[in-house]
């Protein structure tokens, strides 16, 4: 069984340290699989035309013929990293429908990104999702390979824009430091993307996946709307509500997320134990007339 691990925008494969040390220590027979998106962490920018959700989807096909080649997978997607998964299931159905065996979308979106208002009402917020637009084409025109802020000040947008209530100050300044460590142009791409993802028609690859959907009711990025409307889509799923956490809901609440993941794991794992012992059966049923 193979655990992949998907970040969000502005992050990197830190994102999913708590959730790591919690996966690992509970069950050791598992491969974990976690890389850093292109124009994120430390891997190259996106080169003109690939800051897409697409271009995504197929990197992490990539990355799951090099690192997984064979064998049950669950997928587990922090906000764009659960649009990836999305984008996945459309461009590579064959490899969703015969690998991925569990699926965890954490705090992500099936669309109408375009229309956040950063939990603000009425005009503040219509004001907030343009000056969030107006950002990412400045991004798009920065020619430095680090963005323009400090570490205060990503701290503190860190701490208003993507945490909950009382957060530590160790995940703050985590989050902040891998927003700081993003390629800014890659920033500004994927930003756009993300405004653009549609993707509630490709769940349906996914209706006979078990499926657990994760959110923070103090989300202010993907809000509790967001995940239920993946949940209309996917009736069958679990909606899992974290009072109190906000965005950052792989650090704010690790332990309730690597339950999660890991009872897909369990499931899946009891699935594939059924399907072998049945498999064996028949094979030592065919086997019985020719030894005769």
């Amino acid at each position: 069984m193979t655990v992949v691990l998907v970040h969000g925008w502005t992050q990197d494969l830190r994102t999913w340290d708590h959730v790591v040390t919690g996966l690992a220590r509970r069950s050791g027979s598992m491969r974990l699989v976690r890389y850093d998106l292109r124009g994120h962490g430390d891997s190259e920018p996106a080169a003109p035309g690939t800051a897409t959700i697409e271009r995504l989807a197929d990197d992490l096909a990539e990355i799951i013929a090099e690192t997984a080649p064979s064998g049950p997978l669950v997928l587990a997607g922090h906000s764009m990293g659960g649009m990836t998964m999305m984008a996945l299931a459309d461009r590579h159905p064959d490899l969703v429908r015969t690998r991925v065996a569990g699926a965890a979308f954490v705090a992500t979106s099936s669309g109408n990104m375009d229309r956040i208002t950063l939990g603000l009402p009425g005009a503040l917020g219509r004001g907030a999702a343009r000056l969030e637009r107006r950002l990412a084409r400045l991004m798009l025109a920065y020619r430095r390979e680090r963005l323009p802020v400090g570490g205060l000040p990503a701290r503190l947008g860190a701490r208003m824009l993507v945490f909950g209530k009382k957060p530590h100050a160790d995940d703050v300044k985590c989050v902040a430091a891998q927003l700081r460590k993003a390629h800014p142009r890659s920033v500004g791409g994927f930003q756009n993307a993300i405004s653009l993802h549609n993707r509630s028609t490709a769940l349906a690859a996914l209706r006979t996946v078990p499926t657990v959907v994760l959110v923070g009711d103090c989300d202010r990025l993907t809000p509790v709307e967001h995940a239920e409307a993946i949940v209309k889509e996917l009736p069958d799923a679990r909606l899992v509500l974290f009072p109190g956490a906000g965005h950052m809901i792989t650090q704010e609440r690790h332990p309730g997320v690597t339950d999660a993941i890991l009872g897909l794991v369990e499931d899946a794992s009891a699935v594939a134990a059924t399907a072998g012992s049945a498999a064996g059966s028949r094979r030592r049923s065919h086997a019985t007339p020719a030894s005769r």
